[in-house]
């Protein structure tokens, strides 16, 4: 019987001219009323994740997100969360979306 690790890989490497999409903002975020409002909330809320505490690149984010209706200027859709919570909570949500699972 012939070895499997014989066999030649049929499929190779992603060519490097295929490149992922780059991420684009919603335009409220560029604004300079979301900035004002952002700031506002971190320095009311002391600047700290609300998960973990770390006040390491905190982001105030939608705890409904915008695509999912969400309020944009409502203090109790915004939550603080530090760049890795802020990723995951982001990722599941798209997760949730792809999947057609709503709430």
């Amino acid at each position: 019987m012939a070895k499997l690790t014989m066999m030649r890989p049929r499929l190779g490497a992603m060519p490097s001219s295929v490149q992922a999409m780059p991420k684009v903002a919603a335009s409220i975020y560029q604004s300079a009323e979301w900035r004002k409002f952002a700031a506002d909330i971190k320095r009311q809320r002391g600047g700290a994740c609300e998960v973990c505490g770390s006040r390491n690149r905190v982001i105030a984010d939608h705890i409904v997100e915008l695509k999912d209706g969400g309020e944009p200027f409502n203090p109790q859709n915004i939550q603080l969360l530090c760049h890795p919570h802020h990723q995951a909570k982001t990722a599941a949500a798209r997760a949730r979306r792809a999947s057609g699972v709503t709430g």
